[in-house]
């Protein structure tokens, strides 16, 4: 748009609205902090961004923070919690809070490990456009966990995957693009 990227400019543009309580705004800062993009990285400070705009139901940022919490980064690890705000972040459709919600019920961490629950959580990750959900779909429909096995599904999920990914490179393949239109 004719402006040379600056982080740290735009460092200073997300905390005069992050201080003003912009969700948007708290959970860039966030990244930026996390990252260490135009400022100092500080994991403490990215979680503490995060949850400000996770606290008014930002779904990027409380994926973010679920992740923190499920790494340990910036704040102490802490499944129960990770699993508290990734699942406020897959009730509104975040795909990768649904995969993540999906692993934890696979995995038994933060919850009981339940098969069907990380099935189901997966299948609502994959209907949002979730690749990595679309493999394990293929693999859960292929091993029969917490789904009846179906060799048919298990191949449907591994070509959306594929699919998906051709559409991908497709897309971000600039030689594919004519440029005398």
């Amino acid at each position: 748009l004719g402006v040379e990227q600056d982080d740290a400019q735009a460092v200073i543009w997300y905390r005069k609205a992050a201080e003003q309580g912009y969700a948007d705004a708290q959970c860039n800062l966030g990244c930026m902090y996390e990252e260490g993009h135009g400022i100092k990285e500080d994991k403490s400070e990215a979680a503490y961004w995060y949850r400000k705009a996770a606290d008014q139901g930002d779904a990027d940022a409380q994926f973010n923070l679920g992740f923190m919490y499920a790494k340990g980064r910036g704040v102490k690890q802490d499944d129960a919690q990770a699993l508290i705000w990734y699942r406020k972040g897959a009730e509104q459709g975040d795909a990768g809070a649904q995969f993540q919600m999906g692993k934890m019920y696979a995995k038994g961490k933060g919850v009981e490990a339940n098969d069907v629950e990380a099935f189901n959580w997966y299948l609502k990750a994959a209907n949002n456009g979730s690749k990595d959900a679309h493999l394990k779909l293929a693999s859960y429909y292929q091993e029969g966990l917490g789904v009846k096995k179906d060799v048919l599904q298990a191949t449907y999920w591994l070509l959306r995957s594929v699919v998906q990914e051709q559409n991908r490179e497709i897309f971000l393949d600039e030689d594919a693009v004519e440029d005398d239109f």
